[in-house]
């Protein structure tokens, strides 16, 4: 332990390395190269994580969606090719089904793709128009900016208010000017604002939500003619329930009631989010363990790397050793000066490779922020998994230095001192 603290012993070293600069640079640059590898995987993983983290994020963890398509199987009759048309009665009997939380029944103005033409005074914006329910706020999050987002009271009285997107307020407010309070005008009908909304959502999606107005259900469906009409519906699964079997028996239900063949896949269109969740989770950790795999490898390659150099390094000091043991210098004291070597050569190399891996990842995520790019975010590494990697090396660089000191330890000095 004196010797780690011995001022002369690290001046030696100092020198040493200093004296063999090619043969120091090669060294090191094989834990350079394994520990920036590692460090920049890490970061790029949780950067894929940190994005799909980000268009998860307006989801329920444990949502369902469900939507209608035509059917493909004949049944009762009914040939196939039909459009299935889903109704209020439905929502009814969804909200029966066990493990179901809450239901929200939707509407969109147009195709799936398509948008309405939204004009407010001498400003028209083509916007998102969908018919809600309250309960649609507590399956995907949907922060308010101001303002509020649809009630009860709403939905049963069909008021006819709205909730503008942050994007959909942008097109059809100028910057500064106040829109709660204020009318937009939907296929010649107004809506008066009471919020504006954001999404948490990243991409394309995140896009979509933040370019919506949302007026209640109700409303939506007298004003614009789609009486005990249903788009879609998005549900939530209690937490102790199964979320497969949930979606099972929601489809099951809706295929009875609308004369769909229970082998009918097609006919009924649905999502699992929680099932998305999971394979998304298992999917990261993962990648978790390859990239600490590869890394690793990659890192004690360098390190092995390091041990050969240091026996050709023991094998031209022979004569050193031999007179430094004729002086009266132990094994020990040997052995521990090889292991510094090792170790002070590692650590430098190691800590190089690190900060160029930090700095490669800022530089990265300094670019990626501008791009906007939903399927990468933030790419960063954790100071745990820093400390872990630099654990790592110290302890390889002091095992890579054992088989060279033990070496240098045996060396005779009458016969290190024959040596030329």
């Amino acid at each position: 332990m004196r010797a780690l603290f011995d001022l002369d012993t690290w001046q030696e070293i100092a020198a040493t390395l200093r004296n063999n600069k090619l043969r120091a640079l090669l060294t090191a640059s094989g834990v350079f190269w394994g520990l920036f590898m590692l460090i920049l995987m890490l970061g790029l993983g949780r950067g894929l994580e940190n994005g799909t983290r980000r268009n998860l994020a307006g989801l329920a963890p444990h949502a369902v969606y469900v939507w209608a398509q035509r059917t493909g199987l004949p049944y009762r009759g009914l040939q196939p090719g039909r459009q299935v048309r889903f109704q209020d009665e439905d929502t009814r009997r969804i909200a029966a089904i066990p493990g179901v939380e809450s239901v929200a029944p939707r509407l969109r103005l147009g195709g799936w793709r398509d948008s309405a033409r939204v004009s407010h005074r001498d400003k028209t914006g083509a916007v998102n128009v969908l018919g809600d329910v309250p309960a649609f706020a507590r399956i995907e999050s949907m922060p308010l900016v101001e303002g509020r987002f649809l009630n009860e009271l709403d939905v049963a009285e069909k008021r006819k208010v709205v909730v503008l997107g942050r994007k959909a307020r942008a097109a059809l407010f100028a910057e500064g000017e106040r829109a709660l309070g204020e009318y937009i005008v939907v296929n010649y009908v107004f809506f008066r604002v009471i919020g504006e909304l954001r999404s948490e959502k990243g991409g394309e999606e995140g896009d979509r939500v933040e370019n919506s107005a949302f007026v209640p259900f109700t409303t939506f469906q007298q004003a614009f003619n789609q009486p005990n009409r249903v788009g879609w519906f998005s549900l939530s699964v209690h937490a102790d329930a199964s979320a497969p079997a949930v979606e099972k028996e929601v489809r099951r239900v809706l295929a009875d009631r609308h004369g769909v063949h229970p082998n009918d896949e097609q006919a009924i269109g649905s999502f699992n989010a929680a099932e998305q969740f999971g394979k998304v989770q298992g999917l990261f950790h993962g990648i978790r363990v390859f990239v600490w795999f590869v890394g690793t490898l990659t890192l004690l390659a360098g390190v092995l790397g390091v041990s050969n150099i240091l026996l050709i390094i023991v094998k031209e000091r022979t004569r050193e050793f031999g007179i430094r043991k004729a002086l009266g210098a132990t094994p020990a004291s040997i052995v521990g000066l090889v292991i510094q070597e090792s170790v002070a050569l590692t650590a430098l190399s190691g800590y190089a490779g690190l900060v160029a891996g930090v700095g490669a990842l800022e530089v990265l995520s300094h670019f990626v922020s501008k791009l906007n790019d939903a399927a990468l975010n933030r790419p960063e590494v954790d100071l745990r998994a820093a400390l872990i990697a630099a654990g790592i090396l110290v302890l390889a660089g002091a095992v890579a230095g054992v088989v060279p000191a033990r070496h240098a330890a045996r060396v005779a000095p009458v016969e290190a001192l024959r040596a030329e």
